[in-house]
């Protein structure tokens, strides 16, 4: 799989802003099949850097209800925390 359609796009919070800052991780939001080695080659190949470390964090999808009947659904979602080596960075918004 081309890294194009295992990394869907990139977390940008408060959380993922100070995790970039103290740890040197970077947030992704990720495709339901990928899995670990996966998410490490697809990021050393797209942005040029050396991971040392991913972590992943499913969501799973959740029934709204009221009253005691379901209404509506929130989808689910896979997220990857990756860890870069030290001195390597992914910059995303900087200068702007």
């Amino acid at each position: 799989m081309s890294y194009a359609k295992i990394l869907l796009k990139p977390l940008v919070s408060e959380k993922a802003t100070k995790a970039k800052e103290d740890s040197n991780q970077v947030i992704f939001y990720v495709a339901p099949m990928a899995n670990k080695i996966e998410i490490k080659a697809a990021v050393e190949e797209a942005f040029k850097v050396k991971v040392t470390e991913v972590n992943v964090v499913r969501r799973r999808p959740l029934k709204r209800a009221r009253h005691g009947r379901p209404t509506s659904h929130v989808p689910g979602f896979k997220k990857a925390y990756v860890t870069l080596a030290e001195g390597d960075k992914i910059e995303f918004f900087e200068g702007v």
